[in-house]
């Protein structure tokens, strides 16, 4: 008998009913559990689906390197695709992001590389520039790039998008998911909209981040540090289709994580602080949502990754964040 391997788990994630978090009855919520996945978060589809990627093209060879840059989950994704298939990986990813995230990726057997948190993305000291310069200057060497490599939005179209509107039947009438490199939610956004044009497309951004004004206004303006992992942008990734989306909903540290809590305790997904913002923008985007009967929320990650801050009711009094 052929035995499935761990990276044949990732993927076909389920859908549950949210029943409590929302005072309304209609929409139904439905929130799709990207945490079912090995690694924990969505980013493991983009993980195996870059590596591949690189392998077919024929860049990375057998005892290669493997450097990416992350706030966490895809480093995790990476480190872990890595290890089983033999790979050195070199993860980069801004001091700010929880401590559990750098010690899962060193779990894994991943080097880890952290850079200052406030430097601005053109910086040398960057987390983008660090991770371009290790990748040039180590021999065999590949940089994945899941902000501009087109196979991060691909592995959505195929798999996430798929997953979705079959779960729903074809009946979801909306989607919330938080932007990040893009790869999420543009290949599902393009995938349902294809198939159901009236779909509605809502955005999570966070406050500080640039992705909003861009979407709204088209200007750029000064990145502000923030605290919600995962989501949001100080520069434009490459995989944000901003024609695939309809709204974006920008939501504040501290309701994103007291939205995570309150998940939590209302209905028992302990999910990550970018999830927490998918909950808050809903509350925000409330009266927007009326006219619809069918809604999908993708929660991007679990919540053990994040124990040493939002889980953390010393962390929250700490940074005013507690209810």
């Amino acid at each position: 008998m052929d035995y499935p391997g761990l990276l044949d788990t990732i993927g076909n994630t389920p859908i549950v009913k949210l029943e409590k978090i929302f005072p309304f009855k209609q929409p139904t919520i439905l929130a799709k559990l990207e945490f079912f996945s090995p690694g924990g978060s969505v980013k493991d589809r983009l993980a195996l689906a870059l590596i591949e990627d690189a392998e077919k093209r024929g860049v990375l060879k057998s005892g290669g390197t493997i450097v990416e840059c992350t706030s966490g989950n895809s480093g995790i994704g990476v480190a872990m695709v890595a290890a089983i298939k033999g790979y050195r990986s070199i993860i980069v990813m801004a001091d700010k992001n929880s401590k559990e995230k750098q010690d899962i990726v060193k779990a894994f057997g991943a080097e880890l590389v952290l850079t200052p948190k406030d430097a601005h993305p053109d910086a040398p000291e960057s987390n983008y520039s660090t991770a371009h310069r290790l990748a040039q200057e180590i021999k065999g060497a590949v940089y994945l790039d899941q902000f501009s490599n087109p196979a991060n939005t691909e592995i959505h179209y195929r798999t996430t998008a798929k997953e979705i509107w079959k779960q729903t039947n074809g009946e979801i009438d909306f989607l919330f998911a938080g932007i990040g490199t893009g790869g999420t939610i543009s290949g599902v956004a393009k995938y349902l909209k294809e198939r159901k044009p009236q779909v509605k497309i809502f955005g999570v951004d966070v406050e500080g981040s640039i992705l909003s004004d861009y979407f709204y206004k088209g200007t750029i303006s000064e990145p502000r540090l923030y605290q919600v992992e995962g989501i949001g942008g100080d520069n434009l990734p490459e995989n944000v289709h901003f024609k695939y989306l309809d709204e974006l909903i920008m939501v504040g540290d501290k309701e994103s994580f007291q939205a995570a809590n309150k998940l939590c305790r209302a209905e028992g997904i302990f999910a990550g602080s970018s999830s927490g913002a998918a909950v808050a923008a809903i509350f925000k985007a409330a009266d927007m949502l009326k006219a619809y009967k069918l809604g999908v929320v993708i929660f991007a990650d679990s919540g053990h990754k994040y124990l040493s801050k939002q889980f953390s009711p010393e962390w929250m009094r700490q940074m005013g964040y507690a209810e």
